[in-house]
C-alpha cells in the first residue's frame, strides 16, 4: 500500500504547482517549502522536532530553514498553500481519472487514515488531526500524507530500536538501493560525517570493507523493513485493501512519472520494497 500511497503524497515535493503554491505564500525556494510544509501540523516548532521526526537531516540543514519559515509563512498559511498546490498538481496529473473513482478512494484512504493508532507516531498524528477537507482530491492526498507520516514514524521507531540513527540508515540505503550523489545533498551531511558514518558501519558489520551491504546488513534491513510494515498495519484493517489498490495503482503510477529520482527509496514499479 505504501508504494501506491507514497506517489501521491509526493506530488507536494516534486511537481511545479506545489513549489508555485509554497512561494506564493512566501516560502521561496525548495527547502523552504519543504520544511515548511511537513512540519506546519506542528505548529511554529524550532529546528530540534523536526531533526528527531524527520531523523535523516543533518540537525545544520534543518537549522537554516526552521524558525525562518515562520517569518516568511504562518503554519495556517502553510497549509493552506500545501494542500492548494497538492490538490492542483492532482488535478493535471489524474485528468483522465473518473471522478467517481477519485472520490471512492479518497473516502477508502481516508477510512484508514481516521483508523490510525497516534501513539508514537508525531507527524502521523498531527497530520491526522488536521480538518478532513470537502474536495476529493484534496481529501485523496491529505489521507495519502497522514498514513505516509503514520508510516515514517513506525519507520523511525523501528531504525532506533535496532540501535541506528537515521544518519547510519541513510548511509546504508545509499550503499545499499540509493546513491551517495542523490541521498548525501539532499539531507545535508558533509563528506567527513558521511565517511565517519561509512565507518561505523564497517564496524558493525553492515559494510564490508568495501562500502559493500554484507548479508548481516541485509538481514538488519530486512527485519527493520518487517517491523515497519508490522507498525503501519493496524489502518489496513477498516477497508477493502483489494478495492482501494485496484483504485489506486493507475493513479499511483501517473504521479509516479514525474518524480525525478529522489532519496525516498521508492522500489522500481512492479518491484517489491
Amino acid at each position: 500500500m505504501w508504494t501506491l500511497f507514497e506517489p501521491i503524497h509526493d506530488v507536494t515535493y516534486f511537481t511545479p504547482e506545489a513549489l508555485a503554491a509554497f512561494q506564493a505564500a512566501g516560502l521561496k525556494g525548495f527547502w523552504r517549502g519543504y520544511f515548511a510544509g511537513r512540519a506546519a501540523p506542528l505548529g511554529p516548532v524550532g529546528a530540534a522536532p523536526v531533526v528527531a521526526s524527520f531523523f535523516n537531516f543533518a540537525p545544520g540543514m534543518v537549522a537554516r530553514a526552521l524558525p525562518d519559515v515562520w517569518q516568511r509563512a504562518t503554519p495556517e498559511d502553510t497549509l493552506r498553500a500545501r494542500v492548494e498546490g497538492a490538490t492542483e498538481a492532482l488535478a493535471r496529473l489524474l485528468a483522465d481519472q473518473p471522478e467517481a473513482a477519485i472520490a471512492e478512494a479518497a473516502d477508502l484512504l481516508q477510512a484508514a487514515a481516521a483508523d490510525i493508532e497516534p501513539g508514537g507516531r508525531v507527524l502521523g498524528a498531527a497530520n491526522a488531526a488536521l480538518p478532513t477537507p470537502q474536495e476529493p482530491l484534496a481529501r485523496l492526498w491529505q489521507a495519502a500524507t497522514t498514513l505516509r507520516e503514520h508510516r515514517g514514524d513506525g519507520h523511525i521507531a523501528a531504525v532506533v530500536a535496532a540501535g541506528l540513527t537515521g544518519r547510519e540508515m541513510l548511509v546504508w540505503r545509499a550503499a545499499h538501493d540509493l546513491s551517495r550523489e542523490t541521498a548525501q545533498p539532499a539531507r545535508g551531511w558533509t563528506d567527513e560525517e558521511w565517511d565517519a558514518t561509512t565507518r561505523r558501519l564497517t564496524e558493525l558489520g553492515w559494510l564490508d570493507a568495501d562500502g559493500r551491504p554484507t548479508e548481516t546488513g541485509r538481514a538488519g534491513h530486512r527485519e527493520i523493513e518487517a517491523a515497519t510494515d508490522r507498525a503501519a498495519a493496524g489502518p489496513w484493517g477498516a477497508v477493502d485493501v483489494d478495492r482501494l489498490r485496484a483504485l489506486l495503482e493507475q493513479m499511483a503510477a501517473a504521479c509516479r512519472a514525474v518524480m525525478p529520482m529522489n532519496p525516498i527509496g521508492l522500489p522500481e514499479q512492479g518491484k517489491a520494497s
